[in-house]
């Protein structure tokens, strides 16, 4: 009888099927499973559907090892329970763009009140405060200094609690783009480029290799011009298709996807036919730009910030963001939302992107009724931050689903998501890798 539910066991882990009517590995091995973790049910992301009185079965390694029926199978004492009750458990969130050194109430010129260090700081902070919000993994765009790739190590190595961490490092750019330093004068600017600027393909290839040689696991470029910075406007594109091509293959080559900042129709569709793996933005992408996105053969992703205006239009001004950057956040924001509908609705694959840092990192989750709003069912928003961010990733079998194989990392909520997106606003329990996250103080 122990043969054969081994065997069983091993088939249902070997098929990836979740094994609802196989015994508790703990009953059937001398190995036993160190955590279970209980709940009213949880949502299968892949078919939509809710599966009822879920036992999940966690590994040392915080891996799903078998997922079984809570009504019948039983667990010996030396396994840890964790009692969800009446929740409904969700794969925990994946942002694809925040900014975890960027506090979003120090805006303009008042970040020069500050030491270089101190951003580093902020870092920690708004991370927790993501995983608290229920992201357990979030895609680090760009930051100064490497504090993204510093936290990512910090994380991992268990200094620090926060969300399992996809870190760009510097930002590629133009010189005078977007992803350069744009906003002082001459006189106080180190000499040389700064890092992460290039302009020949040469020179961009020469930061992919940078970055990644020192910790980057993502590649982020700015193919034009931006809202918050200096002297840009959104819709110029800032670096040539064969820039963008360089800085694809490059990647692509050490095994790194890359993230463009892309709002004008011009550098998104040169960005997408250069070989880019998602866009970040896509604000004023036009009806050729979406046809390229849905035709690649490639996948090509749009990750669209279309809450976050709300918050900056609000609060921007008393966080000392410059008149000229609210002005170009007005003129986009609602026609960006638009043309997240018009993406959508014409089969672009689309994942959720915040840029957390513009707003506070614990609001994020108000991007979801943004999303159903302008086209999205609850489900299409809930996958857009899970399954399909995580195909994005290259992480589809690590996270994004409640799956035998995958991390133990899952969000709890008291109401049903799929009847009220905005239940995802303020999230009611986060487990990462199995182990309860008690909410920061």
């Amino acid at each position: 009888m122990r043969k054969l539910t081994k065997s069983l066991l091993a088939a249902a882990l070997l098929s990836g099927v979740t094994a609802l009517s196989v015994p508790a590995l703990s009953e059937t091995n001398d190995e036993p499973q160190q955590t279970v973790i209980t709940a009213a049910r949880y949502l299968d992301v892949t078919t939509g559907k809710y599966i009822e009185h879920p036992a999940i079965f966690v590994g040392a390694d915080g891996r799903i090892t078998s997922i079984a029926d809570a009504r019948t199978v039983r667990w010996g004492a030396n396994v840890k329970h964790i009692d969800m009750g009446s929740k409904t458990l969700l794969p925990g969130l994946i942002d694809m763009h925040v900014h975890l050194d960027s506090p979003a109430d120090i805006g303009g010129y008042r970040s020069l009140e500050y030491t270089d260090s101190f951003f580093s700081m902020t870092a920690v902070t708004n991370g927790r405060a993501m995983l608290d919000a229920g992201f357990t993994t979030v895609r680090n765009v760009g930051s100064a200094n490497r504090n993204d790739i510093g936290l990512m190590q910090a994380v991992n190595g268990g200094y620090v609690t926060g969300p399992r961490i996809v870190a760009a490092g510097y930002a590629l750019g133009s010189t005078g783009g977007h992803c350069d330093q744009t906003g002082l004068p001459p006189s106080m600017e180190l000499p040389g480029k700064m890092e992460g600027v290039g302009d020949t393909p040469d020179e961009l290839r020469y930061q992919v290799r940078r970055q990644r040689k020192y910790g980057a696991t993502v590649i982020k470029v700015c193919a034009t011009g931006g809202v918050f910075s200096h002297n840009t406007e959104p819709g110029q594109q800032q670096l040539s298709l064969p820039e963008l091509t360089a800085i694809a293959d490059e990647a692509h080559m050490w095994g790194l996807r890359v993230a463009a900042h892309a709002h004008g129709a011009a550098g998104i569709k040169a960005a997408i036919n250069g070989g880019i793996d998602t866009i970040e933005h896509a604000s004023l992408v036009d009806d050729e730009g979406i046809k390229l996105a849905v035709q690649r053969q490639r996948p090509v992703w749009f990750s669209m910030d279309i809450y976050n205006t709300d918050y900056t239009q609000a609060e921007g001004k008393k966080n000392g963001v410059l008149e000229d950057n609210l002005r170009k956040d007005r003129e986009i924001g609602e026609i960006q939302r638009d043309n997240f509908r018009k993406a959508f609705k014409a089969g672009v694959r689309m994942v959720f992107g915040s840029d957390a840092g513009v707003m506070p990192h614990g609001l994020v989750g108000r991007q979801f009724y943004v999303m159903v709003t302008y086209g999205m069912t609850p489900l299409d928003a809930i996958r857009a931050a899970t399954l399909n961010a995580a195909q994005a990733l290259g992480w589809e079998k690590d996270v994004g689903v409640i799956a035998v194989g995958h991390y133990a990392d899952l969000i709890a909520l008291d109401g049903d998501p799929l009847a009220n997106v905005r239940e995802l606003e303020s999230v009611d329990g986060v487990i990462k890798g199995g182990v309860v996250i008690e909410r920061a103080r």
